[in-house]
């Protein structure tokens, strides 16, 4: 029930306002109240949240203009009103359909003007009345009423007489529960005598909805009325023992969590009185943010229903933060933005050009993809993947592309990446769940079309109790697939499909068949001397001389000092240990120029031998043809081409083999078929069978320290043991590089731009090829293969009498 001290309180609180009232009881409350009579028509004054009943007494403040002018005029004339409750409190200007049909006549007692210059009046309750129909709306409601029948009491009745007493226990009972209400209502309730005015006085301080108000004065019958109110008063004293059992179970057991939830309850309320909670002004935010989103009607929808769940969350709960989180995941992806592409080719080819020297075939398909973006107006981006040696320019090459295509870039290394979950995200139930990275960077970049450098792609950790994130990155470097891409913490598709995504590899061999099938390949060579030279002039001398504070004339790198740091001091593909030594000698002359010492702008071979002391590398040169048994190789690495040496040393014995030089199996495997072919088909150079049973075989490939291995120095193997077996010299500045088989066969093998790049270096003037690899020549630029003589050979017999010369080696070995 909701008994509490009497005091003044205003109209606001009652007609306008939320807060509860205090009904008064008037002092006729024993009169007959149906003797009065009710007019025909009456000013109707609506009620909100409240319902007036016969007898009982209220203090309201006036709020809306026209129940003003209705007290005013009702009060200097018959004093008498009709008051209505609305149906919808809401409604700040509510029409006659607005009210509920049944209500009470009202006699005005008093009105008092309160000093912030509100007007309270007060009301009392005199009969039950319906409203016939509406006479006028302005300036205030006029209705033609009814008097409803009369409340019949019924006196020596002992059913009748239980059930009043049964109500008079019970709202005791209630009161004692309830520590809000005063004890003095308590004794009001005992002195009230009449039957009628007992059941109006707890129904209008019943704790209940406005609703069952409603329903008890709309109800005729005393004994039925009395019944209903009884059943509410058992329905509330069962809620007051229930509340009071969890308070005493809260007291016996309030924890600091609890007392930090009651804290924060506080808190919360004085946040509102000054503006509003800060997680109400979250969801009004969040609110904000999704309206300008140009998502699909799937992501609305998922939004909508998971904003509603977390503004009916407790702030305190831990799914709260979770929810939040997950929600402003998804407005600040962007969903359908997209970065205006560039299609000026020509722009963006001299974008190309001056960011890097070279890689023609990459900066042609670049302009391809963009003279079809620009006919077609959509189309899904290509899946480039840049396989080349360190230093090379595979991964500045992204953000060139990005830079041509005027979109956003993004990087993403997968070096050592292991987890599954760092490309498809986890699921959000779990603490600290997180978007893949793929999401996060696209929320980072605010565009669905960046260019996205997947770094390293070849060195993916797959296949442990992680997951395997290569097999992940199949849905996303798919372009079948990527455009429903299914993130477990985004829970919806994402497109992927317009993101240019460009991975970078050292190596072919490590990456997953069906990851690689799903990319172009486009390989990026080493640089010749000549190009290295222009990239230093070009990129990297400007790039150190700005980051070291010297202006562009007060240090000068010549072509012969550039040729020889290149030549002596580094041993790569690509350009990263140049850019290094660069950056030490501008260091070095950095000192002199704050020393105030004084130095050679343009640096000398000899100031480059005094900063970077003696050569540290000697270039690989071909060695001449005065020894028998020893051939000119050619090899891939990790950094690029290199030529190796194929050392053949014959020595008295009983025909053993052997091979040393750090080689893996299947170098060891080559070198044997190369030998049994040999011994097999010995006749066809003239080598008599006992050579190879009286004399042992060592075969060596020097820098015995670095491993090696690989098919293609099988067809090297054989002419190093030809050249031994028949002492002949080999012609001069010659190398090759082929599989053997059995059957004499010579194969193609891979890496051959590399090989023939160092070849060039080392001074080579013929190479030897399987006759399958001339494909791989039409590919190479004419600048790279110029100066060089190509033999391509289906037979290893072949190979014997290109390289094989007639002449004997001096003081050849007698067999």
């Amino acid at each position: 029930m909701d008994f509490n001290e009497m005091k003044t309180i205003g109209l606001s609180d009652i007609i306008e306002g939320e807060t509860e009232f205090l009904p008064l009881m008037g002092g006729n409350e024993e009169l007959p109240m149906d003797d009065a009579d009710v007019p025909k028509q009456l000013p109707i004054l609506p009620l909100r949240n409240t319902v007036l009943f016969p007898g009982v007494m209220i203090p309201i403040t006036v709020g809306r203009e026209k129940s003003i002018k209705l007290i005013n005029e009702a009060y200097s004339g018959t004093k008498l009103i009709g008051v209505v409750s609305q149906v919808d409190g809401a409604i700040e200007d509510p029409t006659f359909d607005d009210l509920f049909k049944t209500g009470v006549m009202a006699q005005v007692v008093k009105v008092l003007k309160m000093p912030d210059d509100s007007t309270t009046v007060i009301i009392q309750g005199r009969n039950r009345i319906a409203l016939d129909s509406e006479v006028q709306s302005q300036p205030y409601f006029i209705a033609n009423v009814t008097p409803l029948l009369s409340d019949v009491i019924i006196d020596n009745n002992e059913e009748f007489k239980a059930l009043m007493d049964s109500i008079k226990d019970m709202s005791l009972k209630a009161i004692k529960l309830n520590p809000n209400i005063p004890s003095d209502a308590g004794f009001a309730i005992k002195n009230i005598e009449s039957p009628t005015f007992l059941v109006n006085f707890i129904s209008s301080n019943l704790n209940s909805s406005l609703e069952d108000k409603q329903k008890l004065l709309e109800i005729t019958d005393l004994t039925e009325r009395a019944q209903t109110l009884l059943g509410m008063l058992s329905k509330e004293i069962q809620m007051l023992e229930l509340k009071n059992q969890i308070q005493d179970k809260v007291k016996l057991d309030l924890d600091k969590q609890q007392r930090d939830y009651f804290l924060n309850q506080q808190l919360k309320t004085i946040q509102d009185e000054l503006g509003g909670s800060p997680h109400e002004q979250e969801i009004i935010e969040l609110k904000k943010k999704a309206e300008k989103k140009k998502w699909s009607k799937e992501v609305k929808d998922v939004f909508e229903k998971e904003l509603a769940k977390l503004s009916r969350m407790n702030p305190m709960a831990a799914e709260f933060s979770i929810h939040h989180n997950y929600l402003e995941t998804l407005v600040d992806l962007p969903w359908n933005e997209f970065s205006n592409d560039n299609f000026d080719l020509k722009k963006a080819g001299k974008i190309l050009d001056d960011d890097h020297y070279g890689l023609d075939k990459i900066k042609e398909r670049i302009l391809e993809y963009l003279a079809v973006l620009k006919l077609k107006g959509d189309m899904k981006s290509p899946i480039l993947c840049f396989v080349g040696p360190p230093g090379v320019g595979k991964t500045s090459l992204g953000k060139s592309i990005a830079r041509a295509l005027n979109r956003e870039y993004i990087r993403m290394a997968l070096g050592g990446l292991r987890d599954e979950a760092e490309i498809r995200g986890h699921r959000k139930t779990y603490i600290g769940a997180m978007p893949g990275r793929i999401i996060q960077s696209l929320k980072k970049a605010k565009k669905s079309n960046p260019v996205f450098v997947l770094d390293e792609i070849d060195k993916v950790v797959g296949g442990n109790v992680s997951g395997d994130p290569a097999s992940a990155l199949l849905e996303v470097l798919d372009p079948e697939q990527n455009s429903s891409f299914y993130d477990n913490y985004l829970e919806v598709e994402y497109d992927l499909s317009k993101i240019m995504f460009v991975a970078t590899a050292n190596s072919l061999s490590s990456i997953h068949p069906a990851l690689r099938d799903r990319m172009e390949i486009i390989d990026l060579s080493g640089y010749l001397i000549q190009e290295k030279i222009e990239i230093a002039k070009r990129h990297l001398i400007p790039k150190q001389l700005e980051e070291h504070g010297f202006k562009k004339n007060q240090l000068v790198f010549k072509k012969p000092v550039l040729e020889r740091i290149i030549e002596d001091y580094t041993a790569e593909s690509g350009v990263r240990t140049l850019d290094k030594h660069i950056a030490k000698i501008i260091r070095n002359r950095a000192k002199f120029l704050v020393m105030d010492e004084a130095f050679d702008k343009e640096l000398s071979l000899e100031d480059l031998r005094t900063i970077m002391g003696p050569p540290r590398f000697q270039k690989d040169k071909a060695i001449s043809n005065e020894h028998a048994g020893v051939v000119t190789g050619l090899a891939w690495t990790s950094v690029g081409g290199v030529i190796l040496f194929v050392e053949v040393s014959l020595s008295r014995g009983k025909g053993q083999f052997t091979m040393t030089g750090s080689l893996g199996d299947v170098m060891k495997e080559s070198a044997t078929v190369a030998y049994k072919y040999l011994r097999a088909h010995s006749e066809e150079l003239n080598i008599p069978q006992k050579a190879f049973e009286k004399w042992d075989v060592h075969i060596h490939i020097p820098e015995g320290a670095t491993p090696k291995d690989g098919p293609s120095a099988g067809i090297t193997f054989f002419t190093a043991l030809a050249s031994a077996f028949t002492q002949r010299k080999l012609k001069n500045k010659i190398a090759m590089t082929g599989e053997l088989t059995l059957r004499s066969k010579v194969l193609p093998v891979g890496g051959i731009k590399e090989k023939i790049l160092a070849a060039k270096r080392a001074g080579i003037k013929e190479i030897i090829l399987s006759s399958e690899n001339k494909k791989d020549i039409h590919e190479i630029s004419e600048k790279y293969i110029k100066g060089l003589t190509f033999h391509f050979v289906d037979n290893v017999m072949e190979v014997a009498d290109l390289a094989l010369l007639k002449t004997k080696v001096k003081n050849p070995i007698r067999f």
